[in-house]
């Protein structure tokens, strides 16, 4: 039995050389201060930072928007959810029947969306700079986490780049024999539907071969060596003390300007 995995090159960016759990606790700092606070200016910042460090994990803004787009149109799902329906304070910008848009509830549907886009940020800049078998070795050797957790999360992520192959190449091979070229939004969100289930069902089966296949390789029976030690570096000093300068300058900043608003208080 012969389960296909597709490995990514690793990247050569600079915090790809950085342990995986230094970039994982500088992304909590970040992800942490901006769950306790729900204002415009600590999302700002932090965004703004977290932009900046996009080509330190070898990220383009282009590269961005084609991993990113989902989050990007949650998040302004989640604004204009929020500026609907939060208290309708200060000036009114709009009305129509139900629809009722003030500067107080614009104000706090931005700051969702940019919550959640500086949430999301971090994980995308880890995901893209770490190795999944450099992740599989800090969880297994620095946090002791249980080896089969570490080899079944290790064997999901090597499957995504494949799941990704296999949904371009169903796409194809449906539009060969004329299901889902039909013009109209609604029924191209039927064949979405529809080819995502295939996916489903794909992933289901390749899952089940790959769990069988660890299994009679013994990768779960007793304890396990590493090839490689997952160690830390003066590098990943620089990526946690980079988690919580930003993490800092967000609170500093709406504090002094006077929009820190602790979602707690």
């Amino acid at each position: 039995m012969s389960v296909d995995i597709i490995a990514t090159p690793r990247s050569t960016a600079w915090l790809a050389g950085a342990n995986p759990l230094a970039k994982l606790g500088a992304g909590m700092a970040v992800t942490l201060v901006l769950l306790i606070s729900v204002d415009w200016v600590s999302a700002t910042v932090a965004l703004v930072l977290e932009i900046a460090l996009l080509p330190l994990a070898g990220l383009s803004a282009r590269m961005l928007l084609t991993r990113g787009w989902p989050i990007l149109i949650a998040a302004v799902v989640g604004g204009y959810g929020t500026a609907l329906l939060a208290p309708k304070t200060g000036e009114l910008l709009l009305s129509l029947g139900p629809v009722v848009f003030t500067t107080g509830s614009v104000e706090a549907g931005v700051a969702i969306a940019l919550r959640g886009l500086a949430i999301a940020l971090p994980g995308i800049i880890v995901l893209a700079s770490t190795d999944p078998t450099d992740l599989a070795d800090a969880l297994a050797q620095k946090l002791r986490l249980p080896h089969r957790f570490v080899l079944g999360a290790l064997a999901a992520m090597r499957l995504v780049g494949l799941l990704v192959a296999e949904w371009q190449t169903l796409g194809m091979a449906r539009r060969a024999r004329g299901v889902g070229g039909e013009p109209g939004f609604l029924r191209g969100i039927k064949a979405h539907l529809g080819q995502a289930m295939a996916l489903l069902v794909q992933a289901v089966r390749r899952a089940t071969r790959l769990a069988i296949t660890m299994e009679a390789k013994g990768f779960g029976a007793g304890p396990r060596t590493w090839a490689r030690v997952s160690a830390f570096s003066r590098q990943d000093l620089w990526v946690g003390a980079g988690g919580l300068v930003i993490a800092a300058v967000s609170v500093s900043a709406a504090v002094v300007l006077g929009t820190w608003n602790p979602a707690f208080g």
